[in-house]
């Protein structure tokens, strides 16, 4: 981030998407319902610990029919303990549950390249700028070009 930068007054996700190259931010019911191919395709889930600088969580995933690499955000939830001491996550309405397309690499080569060290940026303090600066880097487009 630059210098002098201020985030005060917005919400971890409206700081997020300043970060990231995203586009609309809908919850995940529209995501898929917006492209079958999305529901069908094999998903390539690229950590699911990314944090921006408020320690929001996000999952990073590669949607291979359709090349849209997406980032998911869930809502900060209590977690709960069943008797058998199993820790999980209390339900979560769906419209929390948010997606944002944060680039097209339509190739899985191209994907891998440009996330190489990905297992490593994630354990980072907020890791999802290092997520927005490779995909600078490497010019990934938010979507496929219109042909």
């Amino acid at each position: 981030m630059a210098t002098g930068y201020s985030h005060r007054g917005r919400t971890s996700e409206q700081r997020a998407r300043s970060v990231l190259p995203t586009g609309a931010t809908i919850n995940i019911e529209e995501f898929y319902a917006q492209d079958e191919r999305r529901r069908r395709s094999e998903e390539i889930e690229l950590g699911t610990e990314w944090r921006d600088a408020d320690g929001a969580r996000y999952e990073l995933s590669w949607v291979a029919d359709t090349g849209e690499l997406y980032v998911m955000r869930e809502p900060n939830v209590p977690m709960t303990e069943d008797p058998f001491g199993d820790v999980y996550r209390s339900d979560v309405p769906v419209d929390e549950i948010t997606v944002a397309v944060v680039g097209w690499v339509p190739e899985r080569g191209q994907m891998e390249q440009v996330l190489d060290g990905w297992e490593q940026a994630m354990a980072g303090p907020n890791s999802v700028a290092w997520v927005a600066g490779r995909l600078r880097q490497h010019g990934v487009p938010r979507q496929q070009a219109s042909i």
